[in-house]
């Protein structure tokens, strides 16, 4: 049986006014702790420098949160409006 005091987040859809929609997806983000990722990227290593378990871990965290950003942002996003921004590496890259 669910928890009946889980509420789903409602993800507000681009509807073309970018302010209030910005608004609404930080608001969302950052409640589900994706904002800093989105803000700061992922903090790759630099070639060559071999990370501890800890490291690889924590890299590995970062990388599915921004993932899970970027599957917000793409959910939510016109499909016109969307293709112009596929091929951004990032959720920070998406520019919200």
């Amino acid at each position: 049986m669910g928890d009946s005091s889980f509420v789903q987040a409602c993800i507000p859809k681009f509807d073309g006014d970018f302010d209030h929609w910005s608004l609404l997806m930080e608001n969302l983000l950052r409640s589900m702790e994706y904002w800093t990722i989105v803000c700061e990227g992922t903090k790759e290593p630099k070639a060559g420098i071999e990370l501890v378990a800890a490291e690889k871990m924590a890299l590995e965290e970062s990388r599915l949160k921004d993932l899970k950003a970027k599957n917000y942002l793409f959910s939510i996003i016109d499909k016109t409006i969307l293709k112009t921004i596929t091929w951004k590496a990032t959720s920070r890259s998406c520019g919200i």
